[in-house]
């Protein structure tokens, strides 16, 4: 049986290995593709924000969470990708990707403990409507394939470092870790509400 430890390094290991794959047979075309596809999602502070916090989410919840959670999420973005791509239409995509923002920042905040069932299924509705949103809004000389691998790249660091800081949140103490977690989180939620509300 693994420590938490060491699933979150096995886990830590595994998003810092992916984008050295994606780099190992990079191409002219699919290289600026890929460039444009990882840039993407790492402007944008909605993306940002809630891909830490689902990283942050699968540390807290520990054990298959630390893959099934940030798996659910890259699986359904790929897929709501591939519906802005082809300009299937998804109703609401800007409120559910600041919804996805209030949402996992008040569960990173309250520590909540949800079955990992759940967790998958409330992070992958969110990724539907951000995989939406990046397929919609790809360039149309961007290489599609690379650009796809480009933002889920992107998106897996993300996750891991927000696994990474949950760790070293954890680590610092549990009391201080918790103030720390609590603070981050809500204010995360914060920012989503500024997103839903056009103020920030």
């Amino acid at each position: 049986m693994f420590s938490k430890t060491k699933r979150f390094s096995i886990a830590l290991t595994a998003c810092v290995l992916v984008p050295s794959l994606a780099f190992a047979h990079p191409g002219d075309g699919q290289t600026i593709g890929f460039f444009h596809g990882f840039l993407h999602p790492v402007a944008g502070l909605d993306h940002v924000l809630a891909m830490v916090l689902v990283g942050t989410l699968a540390w807290q919840l520990g054990g298959r969470a630390l893959f099934a959670v940030p798996t659910a999420f890259l699986s359904l973005m790929a897929l709501g990708g591939a519906l802005g791509v082809t300009k299937i239409s998804v109703p609401f995509v800007e409120t559910g990707i600041a919804l996805s923002v209030i949402v996992l920042g008040a569960a990173v905040a309250t520590r909540i403990r949800a079955p990992i069932a759940v967790a998958m299924g409330v992070v992958g509705l969110f990724a539907v409507f951000h995989g939406h949103a990046h397929g919609l809004e790809m360039p149309d000389q961007a290489g599609s394939a690379a650009y796809a691998v480009g933002f889920l790249v992107a998106t897996a660091t993300l996750h891991g470092l927000g696994m990474l800081t949950g760790g070293l949140i954890a680590k610092a103490t549990d009391i201080h870790g918790n103030i720390v977690t609590r603070a981050g989180g809500s204010i995360a939620a914060l920012a989503g509400f500024g997103l839903l509300t056009g103020i920030i």
